[in-house]
């Protein structure tokens, strides 16, 4: 059994952009703004300890 200390509550997380629909993974605690790749268009703006995200979350990874 794991300690909970030892657990991260932060999550990798698969994003799609509304604009190109390009695919792409981003932290989800990000630091700052996270932007498509393709597109260059904000996907994510950083807010306290999380990101806003401003795109469709495909999946949440662990």
């Amino acid at each position: 059994m794991r300690n909970r200390s030892q657990e991260t509550e932060t999550k990798f997380i698969k994003i799609q952009c509304p604009k190109c629909k390009n695919e792409q993974i981003m932290f989800g605690k990000a630091s700052s703004k996270v932007a498509c790749l393709i597109c260059n268009k904000d996907l994510a703006d950083p807010v306290g300890g999380k990101a806003r995200v401003k795109a469709r979350v495909l999946e949440v990874l662990d």
